[in-house]
């Protein structure tokens, strides 16, 4: 039975944050910001805007993040000129400057120490959804917004409803929180949730390490969400606590709380999932289409671009090379998931598998900086968050979308490739 009073973990925090004792589904609120982002792409409007408003003070400059990570390198003299003013700016007001092959700004930001849980940070694009994993409210807003929130520390929402996903079971070696996003995916379509706070619940979600949680928050934006969060736990204390958060104000839903829907997945029964081309929610299992050939793989993004995605394809490729006429791109999300991912000698597995690995950054999933251009009529398998036709330059050319595990078992095939079919395919995080 609901509670008018009980509220979910969106309403506690857009509640706290507007200063208010309780707010209820469609109320519209000013609320102070915790963090803010904004990225090269959406920069020069979060500029131009300071100068059309004439804003000479910015109070909340100093809790801004600049993050050159989209055109990281600069494909163009526009876009490194875009770059000078995004440093320039920074230096003038005082915020915090992520540089070329720093990292995703949804990376850095957390790794960064600029969340914790019970937070409300907003950003310039809309994956910044991912903050959710560290039991935060996180939601993208337009670059000119942040010229508001850097003016006044506030921005405004409407509250959304919220639904509750209860993930129970077990997930089984080789099946990753990437599979459990795509299979959501299938079940409910692409903006599917539109404008709703996901709360992510249950014994398989309490069993993730940290980057599969960023995952599985992520990929919300492709759901449609405004937010997902999950509940913190000692693995989410202990993360944040290493990378120097301020102390968590950690938040769980009330027992009553109204919901627009609630659903179960039992993830015991999950397997290894593709998303086909041209579209992030015509889902099939990866065994469904096996044999599909591919040209290209590519690991990385703000997805899937963290240390357990490269573990997943080291445990595959060590000791092995990709596929005859397969080409293969490592990606990592951060600097610091580059140099871990050093020390533990999976670059240098990688690369003698056969893969070029590149300095951190957006670039390549989003087919801005051309690194990744395949020919017409070639297939890409690829761990990023969209396929949409055209995406990597080539509208000719298709794309899939997959786990980390599976993409590297479908490089070494040189077709889409369940990986628990593959030696190291069902490797597991608690190995490390």
């Amino acid at each position: 039975m609901s509670n008018a009073l009980a509220a979910t973990m969106a309403e506690k925090i857009l509640a706290r944050h507007a200063g208010l004792d309780h707010v209820r589904v469609g109320d519209i609120v000013v609320a102070k910001v915790d963090f803010a982002m904004v990225h090269d792409a959406r920069a020069p409007n979060t500029i131009r805007m300071v100068d059309k408003m004439g804003a000479n003070r910015l109070p909340f400059a100093n809790k801004t993040a600049w993050v050159l990570d989209h055109f990281s390198p600069p494909p163009t003299l526009e876009a490194a000129q875009g770059h000078t003013a995004m440093r320039r700016f920074a230096e003038e007001h005082g915020s915090v400057l992520y540089d070329i092959g720093d990292g995703i700004c949804h990376q850095v930001m957390p790794e960064g120490g600029h969340l914790t849980c019970g937070d409300l940070i907003v950003g310039t694009d809309t994956h910044s959804v991912t903050y959710g994993a560290f039991n935060a409210f996180g939601t993208g807003i337009e670059g000119t917004d942040v010229t508001a929130v850097m003016s006044t520390g506030k921005v405004w929402l409407r509250v959304p409803e919220s639904v509750r996903v209860n993930i129970h079971g077990r997930l089984q070696p080789g099946v990753w929180a990437k599979d459990i996003t795509l299979y959501m995916l299938g079940r409910f379509g692409a903006e599917g949730l539109n404008y709703r706070a996901i709360e992510y619940v249950g014994s398989a979600v309490s069993a993730m390490e940290i980057d599969d949680r960023m995952t599985l928050a992520n990929h919300a934006a492709e759901l449609g969400a405004k937010a997902a969060l999950l509940e913190a736990d000692h693995k989410t204390f202990e993360w944040l606590a290493r990378h120097g958060a301020k102390p968590p104000q950690a938040v769980t839903a009330d027992e009553g709380a109204t919901y627009a829907d609630r659903f179960e997945i039992d993830a015991s029964q999950l397997a290894p999932q593709v998303a086909r081309k041209h579209a992030v929610d015509d889902i099939v299992a990866a065994s469904e289409v096996v044999g599909q050939k591919i040209n290209f793989a590519l690991i990385g993004t703000c997805t899937n671009g963290r240390l357990d995605d490269i573990r997943q394809a080291a445990a595959i490729l060590k000791g092995r090379h990709v596929a005859k006429g397969v080409r293969m791109i490592i990606t990592p999300a951060s600097r610091q998931i580059y140099l871990a991912a050093a020390r533990e000698g999976l670059i240098e597995a990688l690369t003698e598998a056969g893969a070029s690995v590149e300095a951190a950054g957006c670039g390549t999933c989003v087919g801005i900086t051309n690194h990744l251009i395949p020919g017409d009529r070639e297939v890409v398998i690829s761990s990023a968050n969209r396929n949409f036709q055209g995406r990597l330059g080539n509208h000719d050319a298709d794309i899939w979308l997959g786990s980390a595990a599976t993409v590297a078992a479908s490089a070494l095939t040189g077709r889409i490739t369940d990986p628990r079919t593959v030696p190291g395919g069902q490797w597991e995080a608690s190995h490390v």
